[in-house]
């Protein structure tokens, strides 16, 4: 189950207006990632499902490593990487040969620190999924403001053949279209989101 898209942009402010200008929706919600640099609001896309709206963080010293899914690169914004859901996400992550499983945690406007575990591919962002495990934390869709569907999720890479074996094994049932450059391509409340 897709659990999210990630929209990284150099200026996350700049992002929550555009897209809302799109998608007639704005991002709230989400927080700080304090020690990676980065904000982020965030959009429901269904009951379990949610696009986050990421930058890099002014109010944040400059981490000591690279800021997560390439942040550090965005000149525009675009779907840099997306989350698939499961439980038993040390095994899955050993199955799927993912890497390293790692702690992540974000601070919340209120101050409420959210916890969850995820895939070390996080941390690069691309076409392969990475993993998360929310544990005993609700599923941010369910705070996130509402009112957009993703209705579908597709891949595009130079060479399919190459990717989709990778994707079917994490049980990622989404179609890889060729294209001169990998990327992703969501089609939310019938507009299309690179």
């Amino acid at each position: 189950m897709i659990d999210h898209l990630v929209y990284a942009a150099p200026d996350l402010d700049e992002a929550v207006t555009e897209v809302e200008e799109r998608f007639g929706v704005r991002a709230d919600g989400g927080g700080q990632h304090v020690g990676l640099g980065t904000h982020n609001r965030l959009l429901a896309l269904g009951p379990r499902t949610y696009l986050e709206i990421i930058a890099p963080d002014p109010r944040q010293p400059e981490p000591e490593l690279p800021r997560p899914f390439g942040v550090d690169g965005v000149t525009r914004p675009g779907l840099v990487a997306w989350a698939i859901t499961c439980d038993d996400i040390e095994h899955a992550a050993a199955v799927a040969g993912l890497g390293e499983v790692i702690d992540g945690r974000r601070r919340t406007a209120s101050g409420e620190v959210l916890r969850w575990r995820l895939t070390s591919n996080a941390l690069t962002g691309g076409v392969v999924p990475f993993l998360i495990s929310w544990g005993d934390t609700p599923s941010p869709a369910l705070s996130a403001p509402a009112g957009l569907v993703l209705e579908s999720l597709h891949v595009e890479h130079p060479d399919p053949e190459l990717i989709t074996p990778r994707l079917r094994a994490l049980g990622a049932d989404v179609e890889v279209r060729r294209a001169p450059e990998p990327g992703l391509v969501a089609f939310i409340s019938g507009q299309e989101l690179r």
